[in-house]
């Protein structure tokens, strides 16, 4: 664990001053920005801390940027947050056209915006959202850089042994959620080609952090006695301070054509062996369940890695910070990521 990491995180200020600490990269990088750096789809798991990691940099870096933050806002709990933090917030319901027309103009734009979960029981609204809002946005910031958040869903299961999806890989996905998905990258990719737009495509796979996330969900099983599945045997995971970061670094690398990108770190991590390592930190037995598949939703990042370097927080530093998380009975944002499921029904 590096020197400046804390050992456990006792409280959530605790917990959301980690994530928006701006490593020496973010700081120097940030002066390259001029206001505003927009955040469209900010109230969401990460984007609240993503503007406020933004703000500390441009503040640390001694440059006058205004970060603004745009959402629907159903969650008054993110706006008082990020107000407080120095962050400006717009409420705006990006899937109308004409409230997009009036965002302010902006050379930098990280688009958050998507839909998940829910898709089984509404399918339309997935696709409305996942493709009529990046068709508004990059008609609105032709000629502006735009960080697209996407997702490793895009992409069918991969072998282990290969290593993982690359970004070249067909866009073959299993469910109707990755082919929403699928759709969104490629109205960024149109306009991208028909405007010039400087684009780049981020694959995300598995953000965490202790309220949420693939290793708090692994806990939360253990803890409660429940079996962990194995017939998605491996999985990546990134720490979201370090994808959040990244995020904003990448505007560095948006061209037109677009170009994707998968987020995570560069490991792939066995379900048995991490579940196990977190039965040790939690004093808890653990019982497996099922059979590993030697195919699973994974990604290569090496694309990434070669050009941002590796993100910095290592998987054991995350699994004790979890742990402990778990022990204290740390709040959880009730959100799973579903990581267990084959058949991409959402």
């Amino acid at each position: 664990m590096s020197p400046s990491l804390p050992q456990t995180i006792r409280t959530e200020d605790e917990l959301d001053e980690l994530l928006t600490r701006p490593r020496p990269e973010l700081v120097q990088f940030i002066r390259e920005l001029h206001s505003p750096l927009m955040i469209l789809g900010a109230g969401g798991k990460m984007g609240p801390t993503l503007a406020v990691l933004a703000r500390r940099a441009a503040q640390e870096a001694g440059h006058k940027l205004e970060i603004r933050a745009v959402s629907r806002f159903a969650n008054s709990r993110a706006r008082e947050w990020l107000e407080a933090h120095g962050v400006s917030t717009l409420a705006s319901d990006l899937l109308d056209r004409r409230a997009v027309c009036r965002l302010p103009d902006s050379e930098n734009v990280l688009y958050f915006v998507g839909l998940k979960f829910g898709t089984v029981q509404n399918p339309a609204q997935t696709w409305a959202v996942n493709t009529l809002v990046p068709a508004h946005v990059m008609e609105q910031y032709s000629t502006a850089r735009i960080v697209g958040l996407s997702t490793g869903n895009v992409y069918p299961f991969s072998s282990v042994a290969r290593g993982g999806s690359v970004e070249s890989d067909p866009l073959t996905p299993v469910g109707e959620y990755g082919n929403a998905a699928v759709g969104r990258e490629r109205l960024f990719e149109y306009f991208s080609r028909r405007n010039g737009t400087r684009v780049a495509l981020l694959r995300l796979f598995y953000a965490v952090e202790l309220r949420y996330g693939v290793l708090r969900d692994l806990a939360d099983r253990i803890w409660a006695g429940q079996p962990v599945g194995l017939a998605n045997g491996w999985f990546n995971c990134i720490w979201q301070g370090d994808a959040n970061e990244m995020v904003i670094r990448l505007l560095a690398l948006a061209s037109s054509p677009a170009t994707a990108f998968n987020l995570t770190r560069p490991e792939i991590f066995r379900v048995r062996t991490i579940a196990s390592r977190l039965g040790e930190l939690l004093d808890r037995p653990v019982n497996f369940v099922g059979q590993e598949d030697e195919t699973c939703l994974i990604g290569n990042q090496s694309r990434l890695c070669a050009n941002l370097g590796t993100p910095a927080t290592d998987l054991e530093t995350m699994l004790r910070w979890t742990a402990a998380w778990v022990k204290q009975g740390g709040r959880s944002l009730s959100k799973p990521t579903h990581y267990e499921a084959r058949d991409g029904r959402y």
